[in-house]
């Protein structure tokens, strides 16, 4: 962040669920964020956005000016995949946020390094971060490690929640147990949503990116469900302090 040689390099650990597409668009907004911009109409500062060299923006929005060190297909997961239906909604998405303040999500970093809601930095904090380790580390977060591997955390999910895997997993299955099973996987494991999709049931990137949405959506929805959720997770997390 900054000018090129505006201080030291900062990085940020942000919560992808809730947080990377905010981040993601604040970062591309950021050449119309300059003075003489403001009295500008929509279309100009989007001529400006798409003309700005030194942003990965084009890349989002057409396959032809991609560039290889940029992984796009993360971002555009969360706006149902790295097609031309994903690129579309990625564009208004980015279009949405041109006439009106978009308050920076790196905000919620300061002091920490952790993009996320209180829930999203407490875990991290007690999973990944040493206990020695001292505070002026934390921004860094060079000692994320695996909790679980991913048939370790699926035994201990299907045991939990007394199913069978096949069952869970059975191809053409939209349910919450595998929604859930997916998200502690996302959360635990050191694992790719590919690699998830392929371990439940051969489903693609953005099919894992859109039930683990559905089930965020979900959960702010129904107590009962949430509940039973926290109780999985606390299940786990007490699980992966045996093995530490």
């Amino acid at each position: 962040m900054g000018h090129l040689y505006q201080g030291r390099y900062k990085a940020y650990l942000v919560d992808a669920e809730n947080y990377l597409l905010e981040v993601s668009r604040y970062i591309h907004l950021n050449p119309i964020r300059i003075k003489g911009m403001v009295k500008k109409k929509a279309k100009e500062k989007w001529d400006v956005l798409l003309k700005y060299k030194w942003s990965s923006l084009g890349g989002y929005l057409w396959v032809g000016r991609r560039i290889d060190i940029v992984n796009y297909g993360i971002s555009l997961g969360y706006m149902g995949g790295d097609d031309r239906k994903g690129r579309q909604g990625y564009r208004r998405f980015i279009k949405s946020g041109i006439d009106k303040e978009v308050k920076s999500p790196l905000e919620l970093g300061k002091g920490n390094g952790i993009v996320g809601g209180d829930d999203f930095v407490q875990w991290v904090k007690e999973k990944f971060l040493t206990k020695g380790q001292a505070k002026r580390e934390q921004p860094a977060l060079r000692e994320l490690k695996e909790i679980f591997k991913p048939e370790e955390l699926i035994e201990h999910f299907t045991r939990l929640t007394r199913q069978r895997r096949e069952e869970i997993c059975r191809r053409g299955k939209n349910s919450i147990e595998r929604a859930m099973l997916m998200e502690f996987l996302y959360r635990f494991c050191e694992i790719t949503q590919p690699e998830i999709g392929r371990l439940v049931g051969r489903i693609d990137y953005s099919a894992v990116s859109q039930a683990r949405r559905r089930l965020q959506n979900r959960l702010e929805r129904d107590e009962k469900l949430r509940q039973r959720f926290k109780v999985l997770n606390s299940e786990l997390l007490h699980l992966s302090r045996r093995k530490i």
